[in-house]
């Protein structure tokens, strides 16, 4: 039987590392075989079908982030509701954010599929690539209930304290991510649409199997006919929630999206350095994304029990986990960049490789102000804050713009590098005053609760 764990109680590191880890294994794991996707599609259908991946990544990143944001969000609710050992109110969270995902992951796949040709003209997509990348793009979309069903199953498993269960799942959902990539690319011919198709495929297997392993072994998730009612009032405590996460994923990737398509701009070197360069980045960042994660469950619980001095507590022993990693992190990417680039590109590719090379210095030199927005950012998510993440990915859109419209003209391809991390920083501005505020306004609702308890006669 599966295992739920409250992290309410005992020593904060201890607590958010064993919860990371499962996280970062299965972050590791996506983004091998997101990796391992585009290698294959680099190495076998070579750079015009790279760049064609590339060329809607920040696209994906705008759909897809809006319904892992949405997940997450839905989830807080339940972990606050499971610290505060609420559980009725717990599994009726559950069921309704079920039939919610159904409504919103086929409203969005049948919007964004009709919407693919638009999206690509207005991102400046090449002629020589538009076909390739319009079919990538399309049957991504056309796959979104998968992505948005495995991802909520996750986030309710993390939200009860269990991290290890969607690793297993992601773990099945790797493996035959990468074998049906081999078949439909080299055996079948599909092409760049075969690496979609092979990516949704597995999703949706994986969530399908998440679902039936959910009502089998997660008693405490296990419902009544009255829970499953659908309860405007839980609707709107999740919409409250879940949206403002959802669209600050979007908003983020809005900024993404013109410093791609500036990028896109550039040509096809351009393209496919930076490709090769975002992916072999996001493998990297996973230990800070998985951090984050953990540390919403961890403030969830905690705020649900009535324990925000123990947020507090978290959040320094997550920043000292950070700047472990980052110290190892950096000496490995300085040192060894342009040999993982050569997992995509042929060697002869000097002038890309060396473009990648550089986007990879650049933003790793950087992580320790990612690492410190993650914390930051999904702590206050996790309190319930979540129209404060809204404020902060419109603080990293505004600078990827500026970024887009005045440096990347300007400096080209140095300036794409710069992206991402001026974001990071302009985030990290808006975020440090944030959380002191919902830190401080917690304490005090918490001293008014216990003063009203005090006062309540024996």
């Amino acid at each position: 039987m599966a295992q739920s764990k409250e992290m309410t109680a005992g020593a904060p590191l201890p607590l958010i590392l064993n919860f990371t880890i499962p996280l970062l294994l299965g972050s590791l794991l996506q983004q091998t075989y997101s990796m391992v996707d585009a290698a294959i599609v680099g190495q076998f259908l070579g750079i015009n079908a790279l760049a064609a991946v590339g060329a809607s990544t920040s696209v994906v990143f705008l759909i897809l982030g809006f319904c892992n944001g949405c997940c997450g969000g839905f989830a807080i609710p339940v972990a606050q509701k499971f610290g505060a050992q609420d559980y009725v109110t717990m599994r009726r969270l559950v069921a309704v954010s079920l039939k919610l995902t159904w409504i919103l992951s086929l409203v969005l796949a049948l919007i964004t599929s009709l919407l693919c040709p638009f999206i690509l003209h207005l991102m400046q997509t090449p002629d020589v690539i538009f076909k390739d990348a319009y079919y990538y793009l399309l049957i991504t979309f056309i796959g979104i209930p998968c992505t948005f069903f495995y991802n909520l199953l996750a986030s309710i498993f993390r939200a009860l304290g269990d991290s290890k269960t969607p690793f297993l799942f992601l773990l099945l959902s790797a493996v035959l991510n990468i074998i049906l990539d081999l078949v439909f690319i080299i055996v079948f011919k599909w092409g760049v649409s075969g690496a979609a198709i092979a990516t949704v495929l597995s999703q949706g297997i994986s969530a399908v199997l998440c679902y039936r392993y959910m009502n089998r072994k997660f008693e405490i998730l296990k419902t009544t006919p009255a829970d499953r009612k659908f309860r405007r009032e839980l609707v709107g405590q999740l919409i409250f929630i879940g949206t403002p996460m959802g669209l600050q994923f979007s908003i983020t990737a809005i900024g993404s999206i013109m410093l791609q398509s500036s990028n896109n701009d550039l040509g096809t070197v351009c393209i496919a350095a930076f490709t090769a360069g975002i992916r072999i980045k996001m493998f990297f960042l996973c230990m800070l994304e998985s951090l984050g994660v953990a540390m919403a469950t961890y403030c969830g619980q905690n705020y649900g029990a009535g324990k925000p001095e123990r947020i507090w507590q978290g959040i320094k022993s997550a920043v000292l986990l950070m700047v472990i990693y980052v110290v190892v992190v950096n000496g490995i990417l300085w040192s060894f960049s342009d040999k993982f680039v050569l997992l995509f590109l042929d060697p002869s590719e000097h002038e890309i490789i060396d473009k990648a090379t550089l986007f990879l210095h650049v933003s790793v030199s950087f992580f320790p102000v990612l690492g410190i927005l993650c914390i930051l950012r999904y702590s206050i998510q996790g309190a319930g804050y979540t129209m404060l993440a809204i404020f902060s990915g419109v603080s990293e859109m505004i600078a990827r713009i500026l970024v887009s419209l005045v440096a990347v003209p300007l400096w080209g391809f140095w300036a794409v590098c710069f992206g991402d991390p001026v974001a990071w920083i302009f985030a990290v501005a808006f975020l440090v005053p944030a959380f002191r505020y919902v830190y401080h306004r917690l304490l005090r609702i918490l001293s008014k609760e216990k003063s009203r308890l005090e006062s309540i006669p024996a």
